[in-house]
């Protein structure tokens, strides 16, 4: 079976060419095609005319120029990776999300072209995101976690029917790039804990500590078969999951967490965890669907 293409949403923004960017590494190290996609209703606004007309419209030829000065550059950064372009004459976010059901992931960047300043997630990056159902990697973050230095895949997880792929997920992106995959279970102090006597309050917090650790090793057992070379690092940190998360893309190359696809449901179908990521994380973001 053909491997599926690597997927970037591309408008000539600057956000997307760091995305085209973060996706040429990313696609050289899953040996996977590299797919740049450009969607605009020109078409409907500006009327089709034959590609060779003096009068084609200027969004066509601004289109045109977009992807190929996006596919040069990848081939500048990258000349072994294979690159694709397509214009679609669709809305972005339908597009990208048609592209998605035969991705290995899409990639979009923070801010599209059209994005209002002060807005710190464009709003095509956020609907694909929240509805797509592939993996999506929202490229965001400060230099050391668009290099890639820090050697660390993050894997936030929450609850388990809502994480399944997302391990699988993050345990191929750190086999692949030969790195620890840092994995995170934050957790809040109950109320019991905390007003409790500090004695039964010590054993409700090792007997929450052990059954977190417990979710973790079913969650992994799985994905890390036949894989020995991938490093885990587990960690069960108290504290709200949006902050610790964030706090700790500070030191990650990737941070991947899982979202539940629920059919027949419109609108973004993720929660506080996932937009504050998306909005503040400090290195790329995947989002992982698990569907059910």
């Amino acid at each position: 079976m053909a491997e599926l293409p690597l997927v970037v949403g591309v408008d000539g923004s600057a956000s997307s060419l760091t995305a085209v960017d973060w996706a040429v590494a990313e696609a050289a190290r899953h040996g996977l095609v590299l797919r740049l996609v450009y969607a605009s209703l020109w078409e409907r606004y500006e009327g089709a005319l034959p590609s060779d007309s003096p009068d084609r419209p200027s969004e066509q030829l601004m289109a045109e120029h977009i992807v190929a000065s996006a596919a040069e550059r990848a081939r500048l950064r990258d000349p072994d990776v294979r690159t694709a372009t397509d214009i679609l004459p669709e809305e972005p976010v339908d597009a990208l999300l048609r592209e998605g059901d035969d991705a290995f992931a899409l990639v979009t960047g923070a801010r599209g072209r059209g994005g209002i300043k002060g807005l710190l997630l464009g709003s095509v990056g956020l609907t694909v995101a929240a509805r797509a159902h592939c993996p999506v990697v929202v490229v965001r973050g400060d230099r050391a976690g668009l290099a890639g230095t820090h050697e660390r895949v993050l894997l936030g997880v929450g609850e388990p029917d809502a994480g399944g792929e997302a391990v699988r997920f993050a345990v191929k992106e750190a086999e692949a790039r030969g790195c620890v995959l840092d994995v995170v279970r934050a957790r809040r102090r109950t109320v019991y804990e905390s007003a409790g006597p500090r004695l039964l309050a010590g054993h409700a917090t090792h007997r929450n500590e052990e059954q977190a650790a417990v979710l973790l090793d079913a969650l992994l057992r799985d994905a890390t078969a036949g894989r020995p070379g991938v490093r885990v690092h587990r960690a069960t940190l108290e504290g709200a999951a949006r902050k610790v998360l964030v706090d700790r893309s500070a030191a990650a190359d990737l941070v991947v967490i899982g979202a539940r696809r629920r059919e027949h449901r419109s609108g973004l179908q993720f929660g506080a965890v996932a937009h504050t990521l998306l909005h503040h994380a400090r290195c790329p973001v995947a989002v992982v669907p698990q569907r059910g």
